[in-house]
């Protein structure tokens, strides 16, 4: 993974400190990507700031007592908080870029409601606390190459960063790998109750459902071949697994469960950017 520490002339703020904005921070911080001296959290909630503080950056109750000026500042808010929230930014516009991770918010809105074309719109994942995330990107072409630039090497702290000239694309990202760990996560929690209603021990039944699932992904990023034929080659005739996958694989059951589950998340990245949802009509004004 390429990473790159990045000079800030002027203090990167980040709003919001609860699990993406601190699995950001973290990111920032752990790989020395940036100096904690030139961070400045703003986290109403005290406990959050207070993990915050424990990684040496500043901190703030409120946006009232940040510094005047600010390169980039990252919103990890969200959707139905950027109405009230983003607007008191709009005094940093001159200068600085805005980078949202808001699901579903267009850059169009939040133009409006930070009165800037500087915008950024993100969406990174929980593994990016520990290095292994991903991240989608879209940028607005009034951002510069060179803002751009340290832009992509904060989330380049967190893992992978790819980017897309569609915004629509952001939206279908949200469904992958933005919600994706979930998904994960939920399987990891299947299969560790499978294997203890196997007569498995708890804690057995548990490291080989996490074991499983981290062996089987590194197996697919170290091969070459598709998933479709590393599925093949555990797959024995008449053996264990094929047992198994005659039952998971049922009339494509599993694959279009996915694909519903993925079209329902996207569905509602795209009504959390409604206008209705953010209080806003099609000219900005509330609606409220």
């Amino acid at each position: 993974m390429n990473r790159t520490s990045i000079k800030l002339d002027e203090p990167l703020i980040l709003v919001g400190c609860g699990n993406m904005g601190y699995a950001l921070l973290r990111g920032w911080i752990d790989t020395s990507t940036v100096d904690p001296a030139a961070v400045h959290v703003v986290e109403p909630v005290r406990v959050l700031r207070e993990r915050a503080v424990a990684l040496g950056v500043n901190t703030h109750e409120t946006c009232e007592t940040l510094p005047a000026k600010a390169g980039i500042i990252v919103f990890a808010l969200k959707p139905q908080a950027l109405q009230n929230e983003l607007p008191p930014y709009q005094r940093f516009s001159d200068g600085t870029v805005f980078v949202s991770i808001a699901a579903g918010v267009p850059a169009g809105k939040l133009k409006l409601l930070l009165e800037s074309p500087r915008i950024v719109r993100a969406m990174p994942n929980t593994p990016t606390a520990i290095g292994k995330g991903s991240t989608i990107i879209f940028t607005d072409s009034a951002v510069e190459d060179g803002e751009l630039e340290n832009v992509l090497s904060l989330f380049k702290a967190g893992g992978a960063v790819h980017q897309v000239t569609r915004e629509d694309l952001i939206d279908a990202a949200t469904a992958i790998s933005g919600s994706g760990p979930a998904y994960i996560f939920y399987l990891i929690e299947c299969l560790g109750d499978a294997a203890r209603e196997l007569g498995l021990p708890a804690e057995v039944a548990s490291k080989l459902a996490k074991e499983t699932v981290h062996g089987a992904a590194a197996l697919a990023f170290a091969s070459n071949d598709h998933p479709a034929e590393l599925r093949r080659q555990v797959t024995s005739p008449n053996g264990t697994t094929a047992a198994a996958m005659s039952v998971l694989a049922t009339e494509s059951a599993l694959s279009a469960l996915i694909l519903r589950t993925t079209k329902a998340a996207f569905q509602r990245s795209l009504e959390l950017g409604g206008a209705e949802e953010l209080g806003l009509t099609s000219s900005g004004q509330g609606t409220k």
